[in-house]
């Protein structure tokens, strides 16, 4: 059954992770086109003096999505460690038009931990009491919240911090099966996640190394988390949720995509790059997905610096055309 969170119903059971840099407009997008129930934006600061930057505002709930992307819940995650000012985001997002607010308490960067900020505040129970206290009272709409199972392996708070965000009225929580210390170093741990799920009533989504459709169905199965939530993987094959959907739902492995519609997405992802961003920056950001499509794709080292040396979208989108369309084997989905 697909979960809820508050009175929002998705679609399914497999969500797309936010993820600074990635997470944009055109990405969820086409994240939810193959089947992605849910697609938070990246991370944005509660600073609204920080607002004015083209960066920030391609972050918020106003961000416009391309004409061609179905019609998606929106969600805005905010960095912060003020509950006031954490509120006051809040209630602006929602203005928006956010329909779920999520705090980000799983980010393990440097810059963001130094300023208490992210998975740092893991370490402060209190105040995550604070925060979410205010988040919840600020906005009528769903509160979540993505977490790590603690600061480090010695101090695994998963359960305390899950226990106090449904008192508070959080009404779903992410999980990603290491600490703030691990970052992204060994492998995620699933104990944590599955003694969350049995200890609280609102709905848990597990996060962590889930690549493949079968390793989705696995951590279901070994955490009764909801859904699945699905970060670094989908970058290059956001068909990975259509692989999950189909696993899941009947445990039967999705057809290969043809070689074709593989080209055809790539194409159609770069140009809502190019709209969404403008012609300089759309050709930087696509570099970042081109190199993850190539490496997905198998295209060569030559062809990969070739894309990402190209100055300008008629350049870049004519390489793509001609490295992708020529890949000779055919293309798992």
């Amino acid at each position: 059954m697909s979960p809820k969170i508050g009175s929002l119903h998705l679609s399914g059971r497999v969500l797309l992770a936010p993820m600074a840099g990635v997470t944009d407009p055109p990405f969820r997008a086409l994240c939810a086109e193959f089947g992605a129930a849910l697609t938070c934006g990246e991370m944005l600061s509660a600073d609204q003096s920080l607002w004015h930057t083209d960066k920030s505002r391609r972050r918020m709930a106003s961000a416009s999505l391309p004409a061609s992307a179905p019609a998606v819940l929106r969600a805005v995650q905010l960095a912060g460690s003020d509950p006031r000012q954490l509120a006051d985001a809040a209630r602006a997002q929602v203005d928006q038009g956010a329909q779920i607010i999520d705090l980000n308490l799983g980010c393990p960067a440097k810059k963001v931990c130094n300023r208490l900020c992210g998975s740092a505040l893991l370490a402060d129970e209190p105040l995550v009491g604070r925060i979410l206290d205010a988040l919840v009272r600020a906005v009528p709409t769903p509160v979540t919240v993505k977490m790590r199972t603690g600061p480090d392996p010695q101090r695994r708070n998963a359960l305390r911090i899950a226990q106090l965000a449904e008192a508070c009225g959080v009404a779903a929580l992410a999980i990603h099966g290491r600490t703030r210390a691990e970052r992204f170093t060994g492998s995620a741990e699933y104990a944590s996640i599955r003694a969350v799920k049995a200890a609280v009533r609102i709905p848990v989504f597990a996060n962590g190394d889930i690549t493949t459709a079968a390793q989705a169905q696995a951590v279901l199965a070994a955490t009764g988390a909801d859904a699945v939530m699905i970060g670094r993987a989908a970058l290059g094959a956001p068909w990975i949720f259509r692989d999950v959907n189909v696993f899941v739902e009947s445990a039967q492995i999705a057809p290969r995509l043809l070689r074709a519609s593989i080209t055809a997405l790539i194409l159609r992802h770069l140009e809502s790059l190019y709209a969404f961003y403008g012609e300089y920056s759309g050709v930087r950001v696509a570099r970042k997905h081109l190199v993850r499509y190539g490496a997905m794709l198998g295209a060569g080292s030559a062809v990969r610096a070739a894309l990402l040396a190209a100055e300008d979208s008629v350049a870049q989108f004519a390489l793509a055309q001609r490295a992708f369309g020529e890949q000779r084997s055919a293309l798992a989905a």
